[in-house]
């Protein structure tokens, strides 16, 4: 059996509350080395054998799985605690789902390797606790495969919190908040962001795994209704040179297994840092720092997310991107922020491209590392670090993150840490594709390149 954890009796029962409302097909979607999901849809009268791992893949279709042609097939093993109703096909059941590999976890397989790490997370006491801000751009895709903004006079330069562009794009961002809440996810906040027609999204943390599975569903989500629209709701970290990028801050913390108890609170008036962050926190986030370049990669794992990754570029005013590995309180120029409340702690320089399961494996393997190790964070960095000279930075000990993705993939591979979390193959998969992204990019012609070059001599 693919599924060594299947449980008949919880199947059937699932099949005939489904069947009762109306579903006719159920898709196990498990994610490839993007974050991407994919999957077979199985008619809901094999549900039994769907929920047993019956759907079997050839992983070399995919990227990241790590398969030859030769090989033997994986199992995809949907999690049934994981179940959504598609609000806009209500006759279809979408289950998150992890591979599997001869009746075992498949270890090239990045929701199973948070699993992992999350299971030695619960070894130590803790559970993680994670809520991922969603930053999106809802624009049109022209037939000359060009990126507009849907307002044809939106010229607005500093266009964040502005209520018109809200207005602009009501009949999607109403779709979207009213399935967040219908789903359970308690969406708290909704704004327009800091670009034109770019949004943001926040809804109430959950453990780590969930709060996964369901930022691959809002990804999903937030197309389908841009589409409904003839739009398309971009998740690029940097569709536009001249306009902010897309983040998907990973906002965390570890909690007592026992009482539940939030680990990383601490009254600011009891933190001698001043923080409102606990001792654990602080290693926490030293573990962070101390692999900020290599988990750079997987916070921001495209060619395009370094040019998210700046301190100003072709904008007439700083990029709000996290650019320097360092933490402080509410200053954004660091790459781990304390938010002004305590308690948790930020990772700013992932993006809105990242594949979350392997994002928060390593972040939270980081943490972890942290803590064994009883490591310091050294000083909160509260001054604009764009502002100082490389000199200055050095002499606080402070570097500048990986600002390609060439760069940030030879931090990867050159860090033991990542090849200890994550195995040898998961390692060696992520390297392979994204060094083979950053080859193609460089052999591509651009239009910039054109523009400057093709009348110049």
């Amino acid at each position: 059996m693919n599924n060594p954890d299947f449980d008949p009796d919880k199947a059937r029962a699932l099949q005939a509350e489904l069947k009762q409302k109306g579903v006719k097909y159920c898709v196990g979607a498990y994610v490839d080395i993007h974050g991407v999901p994919k999957g077979k849809f199985v008619p809901i009268d094999h549900f039994l054998d769907f929920a047993a791992g019956s759907e079997l893949y050839t992983g070399y279709a995919l990227d990241g799985l790590g398969q030859r042609p030769n090989d033997d097939e994986i199992a995809s093993v949907p999690d049934l605690d994981g179940l959504i109703i598609l609000p806009w096909n209500q006759e279809v059941a979408w289950f998150p789902a992890d591979n599997t590999f001869k009746g075992q976890p498949y270890e090239i397989n990045t929701r199973v390797a948070l699993k992992k790490q999350l299971a030695k997370a619960a070894d130590m006491g803790f559970g993680m606790n994670l809520g991922i801000e969603c930053e999106l751009y809802v624009v049109k895709y022209t037939d000359d495969g060009q990126l507009e903004i849907p307002n044809s006079d939106d010229n607005l330069v500093k266009a964040c919190y502005d209520v018109k562009r809200f207005l602009d794009r009501y009949t999607w961002l109403d779709k979207v908040s009213t399935t967040i809440n219908d789903l359970g996810w308690d969406l708290y906040s909704l704004d327009h962001e800091d670009a034109n027609s770019q949004f943001e999204f926040d809804f109430q943390y959950a453990d780590a795994l969930t709060m996964c599975d369901r930022y691959i569903f809002f990804r999903l989500m937030a197309k389908q209704y841009a589409a409904e629209e003839g739009l398309l709701a971009t998740f690029m970290p940097k569709p536009f040179a001249d306009r902010t990028g897309s983040g998907a801050h990973f906002n965390m913390s570890l909690f007592d297994l026992q009482s539940g108890q939030n680990l990383f609170k601490r009254a600011p008036e009891d933190d001698p840092r001043g923080l409102g962050l606990s001792e654990l926190g602080y290693q926490f986030v030293a573990g962070i720092l101390k692999h900020g370049p290599a988990l750079c990669a997987a916070f921001a794992p495209t060619v395009n997310s370094y040019k998210r990754l700046v301190r100003r570029g072709l904008m007439s005013y700083y990029s709000w991107a996290p650019v320097f590995n360092s933490y402080g309180k509410n200053n954004r120029t660091n790459s781990v922020r304390v938010p002004m409340a305590g308690g948790r702690c930020e990772s700013r320089n992932a993006d809105a491209a990242c594949n979350p399961y392997l994002a928060a494996t390593l972040v939270l393997a980081a943490g972890l590392e942290g803590i064994r190790e009883n490591l310091d964070p050294g000083l909160a960095q509260e001054a604009n670090l764009y502002e100082w000279t490389p000199t200055q930075l050095a002499e606080k000990g402070i570097c500048e993150l990986p600002r390609t993705l060439d760069e940030a993939v030879e931090a990867f591979a050159a860090d033991p840490f990542v090849t200890e979390t994550l195995g040898q193959g998961l390692r060696d998969e992520f390297i392979t594709y994204k060094s083979e992204e950053w080859r193609q990019y460089h052999q591509r012609v651009s239009q910039w390149e054109i523009d400057q070059y093709a009348r110049l001599f």
